[in-house]
């Protein structure tokens, strides 16, 4: 199965494991929780969906690479006791701690949670003196003589004996008492989640036209060569830092990160398209709605290939608005939900209260290690927002403002200092409110600027190739990210309406794979 599957097989597993009766039992006892075995091919992401499972459960995790443990590190260290046996004393082994079982414990106290998953990578990796107590720790939950604790769901994962030489076969003994879930690399899986991660368009646009570079093992004579997902995302990442340090992506570089040489050799020359594309159609005023005749007249002449890089090139912006105006709204939704606590209680609260309370909450989140990365920026924002605020509030009481006589004895008995302390108060909330609505009539102009893009990319579309392949190659991938379908679903567009239920959808989607393998195979010119 794919991974988007298997992290969906493992989150039923483990909600069904931690689920409780009436009493607070689990319903299926330690004894029968199996220790999950996601079996696959590095690079993968299995160990990306463990953490993300771990957010989405609201448990734990503790996660080792088994590989980097010796079997006492593993079981824990002897030492000598004295016991009596009878009327005679004897001198008996014991054991420490296990290190593992001891970071199940640390986690617990620092997070604060009880439950939670223990992760151990490479499983059937171990050394020759570490593989019996693997087996006794699959079979029984226990490293020497301690258990994991209750409400620690265990899930290992492993590589193929095809990947790694170092591969130990499990027995039917211990495979008979583990859940063991197959996957392997799907490109349509990935593709949603780079959208959702940002991955670079240039990455996202070569592997669908070349799908079957996405990931490659292979044997060679001079050894193993190969392309990853892990690899495909780690070199996106620093094209993306490479581009704002105005640094040069080449050969070179690609084939520190895909270590299969043909297929670096060719992302660099599709790379280095790419940037040219970007220059000779101009996109950025394409995006403002400029092109003109000779624009249309020299794309039209040009290969399948090369619009295909446009589209991807025009959908790459697109993305990267969306998901601005999605970390927007969402930085904006978790704002309201401050200033609505404000509003409550403001006649005891300041700015600078509001940013003491949404940086201790940044802190306990932290803490519970909960937090994507996503959300902790979207936080620090927040943060920043009321800390600017209270900078600006201290500005203004220091120009002056309204005070009461202190002779003057106000309505309802309250003394004049009271009085002035509320209206204090009252205004210092005004004042806020009217930042945050300044923060959302920016939002709303904004997204009104990233709708009209939009609808300046389809009018470039119709005007340049009409309800073509190009056309539904462009609706595909608005389908495939995240953040697009959620800024159409929220702010609309006629144009993707029309076009995503008039292509015919299915059938013209087929067909333009069927052209874009025909053109792989060409351009792919012999690789391997």
């Amino acid at each position: 199965m794919n991974i988007k599957r298997a992290k969906q097989e493992i989150r039923d597993s483990i909600e069904a494991y931690l689920s409780k009766d009436e009493f607070g039992e689990y319903r299926i006892p330690a004894i029968r929780q199996r220790p999950i075995l996601l079996m696959g091919p590095p690079g993968i992401g299995k160990t990306q969906i463990m953490e993300q499972i771990a957010r989405e459960c609201g448990i734990a995790l503790v996660s080792y690479t088994i590989t980097h443990h010796t079997r006492q590190s593993a079981v824990g260290l002897p030492f000598i006791v004295k016991k009596n046996y009878g009327e005679e004393e004897f001198s008996v082994t014991e054991y420490t701690m296990s290190e593992i079982i001891s970071s199940v414990y640390n986690k617990m106290e620092k997070t604060g949670l009880k439950e939670g998953i223990l992760f151990i990578d490479e499983i059937n990796c171990v050394s020759e003196t570490l593989a019996p107590m693997m087996l006794q720790f699959l079979q029984g939950k226990t490293f020497g003589n301690q258990k994991v604790p209750e409400g620690w769901v265990i899930v290992t994962a492993g590589n193929p004996p095809e990947y790694n030489k170092s591969v130990r076969e499990f027995d039917v003994v211990t495979l008979d008492r583990i859940k063991k879930i197959d996957v392997e690399a799907d490109f349509d899986v990935w593709k949603e989640y780079a959208y959702q991660q940002g991955i670079h368009p240039a990455v996202i646009s070569y592997l669908e036209l070349r799908r079957k570079n996405f990931y490659r093992v292979e044997n060679t004579v001079d050894g193993k060569i190969f392309a990853t997902a892990r690899g495909w995302e780690d070199l996106s990442r620093l094209i993306q830092v490479y581009e704002i340090l105005g640094k040069t992506v080449d050969r070179e570089v690609v084939s520190q990160y895909i270590q299969h040489r043909m297929i670096a050799k060719d992302f660099a020359s599709y790379l280095a398209l790419y940037y040219k594309y970007r220059t000779d159609y101009k996109v950025e005023d394409i995006l403002k709605g400029k092109w003109d005749s000779i624009t249309l007249g020299k794309i039209r002449t040009a290969s399948l290939d090369e619009h295909l890089s446009i589209v991807s090139l025009l959908n790459g912006k697109l993305s990267e608005l969306f998901t601005e105006c999605y970390l927007t709204d969402a930085y904006l939704t978790k704002l309201y939900d401050y200033m609505v606590y404000f509003r409550e209680a403001q006649d005891s609260l300041t700015a600078k209260n509001l940013m003491e309370k949404a940086e201790a909450d940044l802190e306990k989140d932290k803490k519970s290690e909960l937090l994507t990365k996503q959300q902790e920026r979207i936080q620090k924002r927040v943060v920043s927002f009321f800390e600017n605020a209270s900078g600006l509030e201290s500005a203004s009481e220091s120009t002056g403002s309204d005070k009461t006589g202190s002779g003057s004895e106000p309505a309802g008995g309250r003394s004049a200092a009271a009085e002035s302390e509320v209206l204090s108060s009252n205004r210092n909330y005004e004042f806020v409110k009217a930042l945050f609505e300044s923060e959302t009539e920016a939002y709303e102009n904004r997204t009104d600027e990233i709708s009209f893009t939009l609808q300046n990319v389809f009018d470039f579309m119709e005007a340049a190739f009409g309800d073509s392949q190009e056309m539904v190659a462009f609706i595909t991938e608005l389908n495939a990210n995240y953040y697009s379908l959620w800024f159409i679903r929220e702010n609309g567009s006629d144009q993707y309406y029309r076009h995503n239920k008039g292509l015919l959808f299915d059938d013209r989607q087929k067909m333009l794979l069927g052209q874009m393998e025909e053109v792989e195979n060409i351009l792919n010119n012999g690789i391997k």
